[in-house]
């Protein structure tokens, strides 16, 4: 019986983590892929190494993806451009948008996913709570699927798990697998690159912070809603 396979593209990240303690309980391999694209926080990259081997991925990959660096500028790529707060004047697309981030990602997973035989690819990336990124919506994710799988002459599936989960329902969908303290304390989802509560400051931890109050506060209504949506 074939094993079944699995990547994530994986931040160590609140929506990433959570993605992979879904992951776990599915597949039979789990490999996740880190790119190192000369973020502003390094600490991005060494939560990531923690988790995965803490949290039992089969293979975790470190890959060196700098040239992105070089050509998206963004305040996540550039340490002159300052990170939004919360009560930053509203920009069409923010500065922590990474221009073709999610396009480079996504292909070089499922090219390695074709090297593992791995038929899916896993991403955290959510259109109903967001930033307003381009490259995290449904209709994006389906139009690269679809270009990879003409381009390789491979049934690789991309899958979003979070894609229609409000961020309260992200929270309950680790408590559901009771990894509900590991998310809280030890994934890194700040824009300032404080691991747990964060900053309190930036758009990311308000965003994060925002969906678990809301999930204490109304567990079992959130928990019943995400059941429903996993049915």
């Amino acid at each position: 019986m074939m094993k079944k396979k699995a990547v994530i593209v994986f931040s160590g990240g609140q929506d990433s983590t959570t993605c992979l303690i879904q992951a776990l309980a599915l597949y039979d391999e789990v490999h996740c892929i880190t790119f190192d694209y000369g973020q502003r926080h390094v600490a991005e990259v060494e939560v990531a190494q923690t988790l995965a081997k803490q949290l039992g991925a089969t293979v975790h990959k470190v890959m060196d993806v700098s040239l992105l660096n070089e050509l998206a500028i963004s305040s996540l790529t550039r340490d002159n451009i300052p990170v939004p707060t919360v009560n930053s004047s509203g920009e069409s697309l923010p500065s922590t948008f990474v221009p073709g981030r999610n396009i480079l990602f996504l292909t070089l997973a499922a090219i390695y996913a074709y090297q593992v035989k791995a038929e899916t690819v896993i991403t955290g990336v959510c259109e109903t709570d967001f930033s307003g990124y381009p490259d995290c919506r449904d209709e994006f994710v389906k139009a690269l699927n679809k270009a990879l799988q003409l381009g390789m002459e491979y049934d690789v599936r991309l899958e979003t798990p979070l894609m229609w989960l409000n961020k309260a329902e992200t929270w309950a969908l680790a408590d559901f697998h009771n990894q509900l303290d590991l998310i809280r304390n030890q994934t890194l989802t700040c824009y300032n690159g404080i691991i747990g509560t964060g900053c309190g400051n930036c758009d990311a931890c308000n965003l994060r912070a925002r969906g678990l109050n809301d999930y204490l506060e109304n567990k079992t209504a959130v928990m019943q809603s995400l059941k429903s949506k996993l049915a």
